[in-house]
């Protein structure tokens, strides 16, 4: 899928200013910026939750689902993990209990966790089962917007593993946002930048960390001294 020329704007305030960016079928695009630089207004755009001017191209927006920071804001705290991710599945009844321990067992959760609520499991199990949730829905494209980010550094590990090997079995294609470079170089085979609302710098992920080419990725890499020096 592309994104063309897209802009969201807010009043007098532009939020996304003229991006274009391709997301390969099959890869996961890294898309980094600091807070405020319009990274999650331009997921959002894609998802069709805010409005915009531009386009998406390459994808219908019923087939793609975004998965939060805080993964209470999508669970209902008053449906089991089996329901919840049973919700979005368009299969016959019959079919989903199945298909809900097929999802678990993707996201490397025991089926067993099926009958809990949200708020018996640990932040890394609610988070796994906002991707199973999302991938329910069978989505073209999967948005992941700074998943990791209130997360515990060793579990931060065990979900960004777990996306790596999403994209090898599934194929699964996806927008991958965090104001972490190190976490979007780890994941991503493109690193997009965003900053004040424009896209400055996009490429493969290897090229844009050991060769930046705009002073504000470059201020990224030193933010995280390991990259600087890789």
């Amino acid at each position: 899928m592309i994104i063309k020329n897209l802009t969201v704007r807010f009043g007098s305030f532009t939020a996304v200013d003229d991006v274009t960016l391709e997301i390969p079928d099959g890869a996961i695009v890294g898309l980094v910026g600091e807070s405020g630089s319009g990274k999650s207004t331009l997921a959002r755009a894609v998802s069709g939750l805010v409005p915009y001017t531009g386009a998406v191209e390459g994808v219908d927006p019923g087939r793609v689902q975004m998965v939060f920071q805080d993964p209470l804001t999508s669970l209902d705290p008053r449906m089991t993990v089996g329901a919840s991710v049973a919700e979005g599945l368009r299969l016959p009844r019959a079919a989903r209990q199945a298909e809900v321990e097929r999802l678990l067992t993707l996201v490397s959760l025991p089926v067993s966790l099926a009958g809990r609520y949200p708020r018996e499991l640990s932040g890394g199990q609610r988070q796994r089962v906002a991707i199973a949730r999302a991938l329910g829905a069978r989505p073209a494209l999967l948005i992941a917007d700074e998943i990791t980010s209130a997360l515990d550094v060793s579990v931060q590990g065990a979900v960004l593993n777990l996306i790596r090997s999403l994209r090898e079995e599934i194929g699964l294609s996806m927008l991958f946002i965090s104001h972490n470079l190190a976490v979007v170089r780890y994941v991503s085979d493109v690193v997009a930048v965003m900053h004040r609302g424009r896209l400055v710098e996009a490429g493969p992920a290897e090229e844009v960390v050991k060769a930046p080419a705009d002073a504000y990725t470059r201020s990224l890499l030193d933010a995280v001294p390991r990259l600087a020096r890789s």
